[in-house]
């Protein structure tokens, strides 16, 4: 199971931090990541973590801006979102990955619910 949160309210330029917490698995051997489905749009990828925390990926629109990381003895993943945009309006949904290593829109195992940040402009 994967519960997100941390999503809010914020204004352009402004920041915040998600978290998605894991139960009920093997955390410290998975992929994760976070996508993100905007209104009337298709969910799209944004960013993901191999199971060591070695190697991360993103999209090249958040890309200088976001950053993923973990924490497996929290068993949690951590979305940092700088520098937002009102086009990084979205739900934001954790997931665990097929892979292990990771990888550019990986194919999913399971997702979390998830959480809606809002960037005003």
């Amino acid at each position: 199971q994967l519960q997100a949160s941390g999503g809010g309210l914020v204004q352009t330029g402004g920041s915040l931090r998600l978290s998605c917490a894991a139960s009920g698995r093997t955390f410290s051997s998975d992929a994760m990541a976070w996508f993100r489905q905007a209104p009337r749009k298709e969910r799209e990828f944004v960013a993901a973590i191999s199971w060591s925390g070695s190697n991360t990926y993103y999209t090249d629109s958040v890309k200088g801006r976001f950053t993923i990381s973990r924490d497996n003895a929290k068993r949690t993943v951590y979305l940092r979102m700088d520098s937002l945009k009102p086009e990084d309006t979205a739900v934001y949904y954790c997931a665990v990955l097929e892979d292990p290593n990771g990888g550019f829109n990986p194919r999913v195992d399971s997702w979390g619910q998830g959480t809606l940040v809002t960037v005003s402009s």
